[in-house]
């Protein structure tokens, strides 16, 4: 836990219910033990796609939707969210949350590796969200920047491994030592990449904020 878990239960109180779908969706995901975003996360990029009004999204990690259908509720009229999943267990709900949703005009689902589709894709966005394999935001970054509009919003969820981020590599289990090192790795970069302005917030399981130059 980075935050005081009373006082995350206290900002959980506080917040309003989404549509009965999106809500549904998510109890479904926890029921299933789907990794998806935490509630004080939600908030917070609620707050940030209605300050940057994107057009463009693309997601990296769709898991089962949540994300994305969660996006389209509160990106511009006309928006369009592009997302990617790998995990082809997880695709099938994807799609069919997505259709549930009524979403299918406003979000794309693109099958495969992150890495070899962002490769493909031309751009500009105006916000990506990275929520994929942690061990691979490294490896999904020079894409990501390649991707974003100037002005754009990189907004990369789960960066402080519950804490663990801060230990030595040989104080975490030795199962995770890769991903910690990868995912310093990336934060590293991220603060340093002149291209980039970056805020890392103890946010949800850490959330970095990257803005294009």
């Amino acid at each position: 836990m980075i935050v005081d878990e009373r006082i995350v239960t206290y900002i959980h109180s506080l917040e309003f219910p989404e549509s009965d779908i999106i809500e549904k969706i998510e109890q479904e995901a926890l029921e299933a033990r789907v990794p998806i975003i935490r509630k004080e996360t939600q908030s917070f990029l609620k707050v940030l796609l209605m300050i940057k009004k994107p057009l463009r999204i693309l997601e990296i990690g769709a898991a089962v939707g949540f994300s994305a259908i969660l996006m389209s509720e509160y990106m511009p009229e006309g928006g369009h969210i592009t997302t990617i999943e790998n995990y082809e267990k997880r695709i099938p709900a994807a799609l069919e949350n997505i259709r549930r949703a009524g979403k299918k005009d406003q979000i794309t689902l693109l099958e495969g590796d992150a890495q070899e589709i962002m490769k493909t894709l031309c751009g500009p966005y105006d916000f990506i969200l990275m929520d994929a394999a942690k061990g691979q935001y490294v490896q999904y970054m020079p894409e990501a920047i390649r991707l974003l509009a100037p002005g754009g919003v990189l907004a990369s969820d789960n960066v402080l491994q519950g804490g663990d981020i801060v230990q030595s590599r040989f104080a975490v289990e030795r199962r995770n030592r890769t991903i910690h090192s990868r995912m310093r790795e990336y934060l590293y970069q991220l603060k340093r990449d002149e291209r980039l302005t970056t805020s890392i917030l103890p946010l949800g399981d850490g959330i970095a904020l990257s803005v294009k130059k």
